[in-house]
């Protein structure tokens, strides 16, 4: 007859892939926000703060200040499938905001990382919200 044996998990082994865990979701995380970031402080929109790019939750309200689109485009994130719509809708506004059209919007939902990268560090300049009202103009 056989006997298996069974073994205690080892603390320490648990302890070090915790902390590399952490320290991975940590570097995860500013690697995903640094490039909003940036955008944010190229946009220097007066009432949106660069640094509430790195505040989950904040960081999405102040790209829909900065597109200018409405607070409860929040709330429309929460719902499935409508959500990707809604991010296309404000990715198109962030790209039509810097200058460029559809073909940067592609890029932008499909590789969000690069893209949002060269928005901050590429030549391009912020004209203001794009989903802005525009004023009338009467003669």
């Amino acid at each position: 007859m056989l006997m298996q044996t069974v073994t205690q998990p080892d603390a320490a082994a648990a302890a070090a892939a915790l902390v590399g865990s952490l320290i991975g979701g940590l570097i995860g995380y500013l690697l995903a926000t640094i490039p909003l970031y940036g955008v944010l402080k190229k946009a220097a929109h007066p009432d949106v703060p660069a640094w509430g790019a790195f505040v989950p939750v904040y960081n999405t309200y102040c790209l829909l200040k900065v597109v200018g689109r409405p607070w409860w485009f929040l709330l429309l994130l929460l719902v499935p499938l409508v959500n990707i719509v809604v991010l296309v809708v404000v990715y198109h506004d962030l790209s039509r905001s810097f200058g460029h059209g559809a073909g940067f919007t592609v890029g932008l939902v499909l590789l969000s990382f690069v893209f949002l990268f060269v928005l901050w560090l590429g030549s391009s300049r912020y004209l203001g919200p794009a989903a802005a009202p525009a004023t009338p103009r009467y003669a």
